[in-house]
Parts: C-alpha cells; sequence; structure tokens
C-alpha cells in the first residue's frame, strides 16, 4: 500500500515536469520540488478534496460531474500556494488546464505501471 502511494507521487511529480515543459504558465523549478508538490497535493487530496466535494455534491450533480475537474484544480492552487516560489502557476484559467493535463498523464502512467505489472 505505502509502495504504491509513493510510486504514486513518483508518477505525478513527472506529470507535474511534463506539464511544465509543456506550458510557460506553469513554474515549476527542478524534480525534487515536483516531488515535494506531488507529495503535498497527495495530502490534500486525502484531506481537503472530499471535503470539497460534500460541500459542492449539487453543483457536482447538475454538471454531471464536470465541476471536479474544478475541485482538481483548486487543490493544485492550494498545492502551488503553499510552495511559494518554487511551484508557481500564472492564473486560475492555467490551473484548470493543468489538473486536466495532469489527470491524463496520470492515467496514461498508471496504465502503462498496470501494464508493465501484468507482463
Amino acid at each position: 500500500m505505502i509502495l504504491r502511494w509513493l510510486l504514486s507521487i513518483f508518477l505525478n511529480a513527472v506529470a507535474l515536469i511534463a506539464v511544465a515543459q509543456l506550458f510557460d504558465a506553469f513554474h515549476i523549478a527542478d524534480f525534487t520540488t515536483a516531488l515535494l508538490a506531488s507529495f503535498l497535493l497527495s495530502i490534500l487530496n486525502i484531506i481537503v478534496k472530499p471535503l470539497l466535494i460534500i460541500f459542492t455534491l449539487p453543483i457536482t450533480v447538475i454538471t454531471f460531474g464536470l465541476f471536479l475537474f474544478i475541485i482538481n484544480a483548486i487543490t493544485l492552487y492550494f498545492t502551488q500556494s503553499l510552495m511559494s516560489h518554487s511551484f508557481v502557476i500564472d492564473g486560475f484559467g492555467m490551473t484548470i488546464i493543468a489538473s486536466i493535463i495532469i489527470s491524463i498523464i496520470n492515467t496514461i502512467l498508471n496504465q502503462l505501471i498496470k501494464d508493465i505489472r501484468k507482463g
């Protein structure tokens, strides 16, 4: 269980670095910073994200779950707020785009890892 969590932190850090390479408005200092940001993001996803989902359940239902992208962006925005100058996202629009792309990259990487494990 802990190994899976550490692997997800590593893969999320890779996704953060990939997004930083794709967009000039997404700045991350180095891979160590990406690992720390990924760790903080995982903690926020455990603690804050469920609360946000509960509080925004009506709008999430009305939008057929699409509001979850905004919740993911909010947790990413909280993460960059905690990291100060080593992790900066220019604008909330970029945060939404980044959270969507990070989700896509994480899905692809997790599928690759699953395929490798199956052999």
